[in-house]
């Protein structure tokens, strides 16, 4: 109505002013509309320095959410934004370029009547990621993007950081997925249940795709309070959570079963309370026995001798051993008899089959061999938990009808004393497992003191039907131990004269390195040839092992670059500025190894270095085994394979910016890292400085003592310590 006056008063004589006044008006209306479709599509990042203020309500950096209402914009939560944020002036240029600016963020959830508020009237295509065919926004913003990724990386390379390139998620059907790196787009909390396959604009199934996108989501909820409550389980103060199966009025450890949804509560401490472990190398005739004490532990130390308990610790005489005459002599009489083991030498990686008295771990530490212990928790005495306490690898699996989480061709010797396995049962599966695992060339060292006579002809068929070459035999009488040492096939050539083909040959298409809840075979895998395949020669002797890098991997500047990246930051950063006691460091976790350059480095220190493998990443562990060191693969949506407070150190690089939308509930994995950390034990987590924001909040309700924080650009770090508390 104001409008048609306005009109019709432009028609007479002094309508000329009128139509000035009309003209500014709608200038001043049309200027307050842009200030505010532009205030609404900007993005705002601030630079942080430290983080001294995490604590504080309103310390996000991001992009301000496009969809929150307008009364409640004072309380959006401001995080750090991977784009670039575009200057005042580039924006007023044009709407186009608001328009743009909206439509960067290609992953955020948009509402239609927001995207009518800033006149964007584009047809709506998805409310996630475009698998084909993006919208003229999304590829406005391509080049945007790009340019944001390019800046990213030459940010990297200024502060030498590893960067180990686009990951592509692999679950366990096999799909892949990809894993996008525009970490600071972030979202509304999405459960990956929710996650769907889109489909394209004709309807077509995207079921034959390989390839899916997942919506990006906050890995925590900043608004999130915890009330932490202690778990109430059978098991109490050894509760692990993927083992320790409750069924019935006890407990099932046959196979590896995690409950449905992760545990939210924190393992209780033990009864007659915690003392701080042993300092190495003292561990290793000594630890506390209250640390480790379990129900049938008691009656296990009264049976033998190489244990014993003294007042409030438990202690391993050195003279004493489950062998007789000592463990020393047990390994000189092998070294006699294969002269080829050199301990130390030719032989630096070894798997110990069932924990035992750990003396011959133990023993090996001292040639510089590097001895994995496997727990098979059965219902007899387990003794990782005490191996791991006296400072020892060990890793806690059933050794059931999947295969354990290593690749193929990796250890150089398998040793099984006294283990309760039937190698020769069902299909003899165990044993083509050991011969999965072992390398070719590599070394099955068994012995058994009272031998059966029938297990004995089975075990003579069920090797030579593999081909393996028995070394030698021999009843030690001092050791009253019969000792048999086998090797595996170094090539093919043997295969080609066998004659019965029972186990057959694995097929071609059968990948031996899958290894994640992969069922073992009962087929033979053939030796390794072609120069791209690992485990085709034998090693360098250690240490020379360590920094010769093998020619089968193609991408040795990358593995260099990752053991001079390490060797900085440990030197210059992890031993001397960040208030570590590394004198009471010995039990070392790298949640998210790569190429085992932090190991590496590690290995000037008196600790060993557990090299966890993601199973969603790159599969580089058979790199990390072909230098001397040990790890295995895991899903960090699961609990770790191994006893409650376990380890000194948990190092975690960058592992929870590539976990977004893996986990149903991400703040379990903080809750497993205080399930395997020792109380006094240390925590070094580097990150995206919005994901480290949140998580410090996590650590101090866990009443974790946070020691020091960094940021510098968009990383940052936190150096934690957990404490006695418990709720």
């Amino acid at each position: 109505m104001a409008l048609a006056r306005l009109s019709r008063q432009a028609k007479r004589p002094y309508g000329f002013c009128v139509k000035l006044t009309a003209v500014a008006v709608m200038g001043l209306c049309f200027m307050f509309l842009w200030s505010v479709l532009s205030s609404s599509s900007t993005s705002v990042t601030v630079q942080r320095e430290s983080f001294d203020d995490i604590g504080e309500p309103a310390s996000r950096n991001t992009k301000v959410r496009t969809f929150e209402p307008q009364s409640n914009k004072k309380e959006v939560k401001k995080r750090e934004s991977n784009e670039k944020v575009k200057s005042e002036s580039d924006l007023e240029k044009s709407k186009k370029g608001v328009n743009a600016s909206v439509s960067s963020s290609v992953n955020e959830h948009k509402s239609e009547k927001k995207r009518k508020e800033i006149g964007n009237k584009k047809k709506e295509r998805a409310r996630t990621k475009f698998p084909k065919g993006e919208t003229e926004e999304n590829n406005g913003s391509e080049e945007s993007e790009d340019e944001d990724s390019q800046k990213e990386k030459e940010d990297d390379e200024e502060e030498g950081l590893v960067v180990d390139g686009k990951e592509q998620a692999l679950d366990r059907e096999g799909e892949v997925t990809e894993d996008a790196e525009e970490e600071g787009v972030l979202v509304e909390k999405v459960d990956r249940d929710s996650v769907e396959t889109l489909e394209n604009e004709g309807g077509e199934s995207s079921k034959g795709r390989k390839k899916t996108k997942k919506i990006k989501g906050p890995l925590f909820d900043p608004k999130a309070q915890y009330n932490w409550k202690l778990c109430s389980t059978k098991s109490k103060h050894n509760y692990i959570p993927c083992i320790d199966f409750e069924v019935g009025s006890g407990y099932r450890h046959t196979e590896r079963s995690c409950p449905r949804t992760p545990p939210m509560c924190l393992v209780p401490l033990p009864r007659d309370g915690y003392g701080h472990p042993v300092r190495w190398p003292d561990s290793k005739v000594k630890i506390l026995y209250q640390n480790v004490a379990h129900p049938k532990l008691a009656a296990f130390i009264k049976k033998h001798s190489w244990v014993m308990e003294s007042g409030e610790y438990l202690s391993f005489p050195q003279d004493q051993s489950e062998f007789k005459g000592g463990i020393f002599h047990y390994l000189e009489s092998i070294e006699e008899m294969v002269p080829d083991i050199e301990w130390g030498k030719n032989i630096r990686v070894i798997l110990d089959i069932g924990c035992t008295d750990s003396s011959f771990v133990a023993s090996l530490f001292d040639k510089d061999v590097l001895t994995l212990s496997l727990g098979l928790k059965d219902d007899l005495v387990d003794l990782a938990q005490v191996a791991l306490e006296r400072g020892f690898p060990a890793l806690v699996s059933p050794f059931g009808s999947r295969r354990l989480p290593f690749p193929s061709d990796v250890f150089d010797a398998i040793h099984c004393s006294g283990c309760t396995i039937s190698w020769h049962s069902n299909g003899g599966k165990h044993l083509l497992e050991m011969n999965r695992i072992l390398r070719p060339g590599g070394y099955f060292i068994l012995s058994t003191k009272h031998d059966n006579i029938e297990d004995e002809e089975a075990m003579t068929s069920l090797t030579a039907s593999i081909c393996w070459n028995i070394l030698a035999h021999k009843t030690d009488d001092v050791g009253e131990v019969g000792v048999k040492i086998y090797q595996k096939p170094e090539s093919n050539d043997i295969y080609e004269l066998w004659r019965k083909k029972n186990p057959p040959l694995c097929k071609e298409n059968e990948n031996p390195d899958a290894a994640w809840y992969v069922p073992m075979k009962t087929c033979l895998h053939t030796i390794p040839s072609a120069i791209e395949q690992h485990g085709t020669e034998w090693p360098e002797e250690w240490p020379k092992r360590l920094e010769t890098y093998p020619d089968w991997f193609n991408d040795k500047e990358k593995l260099i670059a990752d053991t001079k990246h390490w060797n900085s930051i440990v030197d210059k950063s992890y031993l001397t500025g960040i208030g570590i006691d590394w004198t009471n460091i010995r039990n070392v976790m790298d949640m998210k190894a790569i190429y085992g350059g932090f190991a590496a480095v590690l290995t000037k220190q008196k600790v060993w270095v557990m090299n966890v493998v993601p199973v969603h990443a790159p599969d580089t562990l058979p790199v990390i085994f072909e230098r001397g060191l040990v790890g295995a693969y895991h899903d960090w949506c699961e609990s770790f394979s191994t006893y409650p407070r376990s380890y000194d150190l948990l190092h975690a690089d960058h592992l929870f910016s590539r976990l977004k939308n893996r986990c149903k509930q991400p703040v379990s994995i903080v809750v497993e890292m205080d399930r395997i950390l020792r109380p006094g034990g240390w925590a070094i987590i580097r990150d995206k400085v919005e994901i480290l924001d949140p998580l410090e909040g996590i650590l101090k309700s866990l009443q974790w003592e946070i020691r020091m924080t960094y940021a510098q650009n968009k990383e940052g770090l936190i150096c934690a310590q957990k404490t006695m508390w418990r709720p």
